[in-house]
């Protein structure tokens, strides 16, 4: 059995989002997976500790927080950098999120397509 390395594992419910950052990231070489639910990421990282999330902080059904706090509590996973992409970016800081592994915010409303790489070049 092969097992392929995931740079980027990314977490977001908006179809359209989610195949725009496939396709920055992998433009730029990096191998990527996608899921829209926390809990199926979650299974996701069991399975192969990706070099990063990218994650949005509303999902449906909840936020995005239960994961993140999950991931603290595990030693192999709590060192996984998070880059936070979301529409409440004004509203949120790095420092206040730092405990969940977030070490970058992107601002969704405002955002360019290469702005996702420069972010998980960032926090790599």
């Amino acid at each position: 059995m092969t097992t392929h390395h995931i740079d980027v594992l990314i977490v977001e419910d908006e179809p359209w989002l989610s195949q725009q950052f496939t396709r920055s990231l992998e433009s730029a070489k990096y191998t990527v997976r996608t899921t829209t639910n926390g809990l199926v990421a979650m299974d996701l990282i069991d399975e192969q500790h990706p070099r990063v999330l990218v994650v949005d902080m509303l999902l449906t059904g909840g936020t995005v927080l239960p994961l993140l706090h999950e991931l603290q509590s595990y030693t192999d996973t709590s060192s996984i950098p998070v880059v936070l992409c979301t529409n409440l970016a004004t509203d949120l800081s790095v420092k206040d999120l730092q405990y969940y592994g977030v070490r970058r915010i992107i601002d969704k409303t405002t955002m360019l397509p290469d702005d996702i790489i420069a972010a998980v070049r960032y926090v790599l």
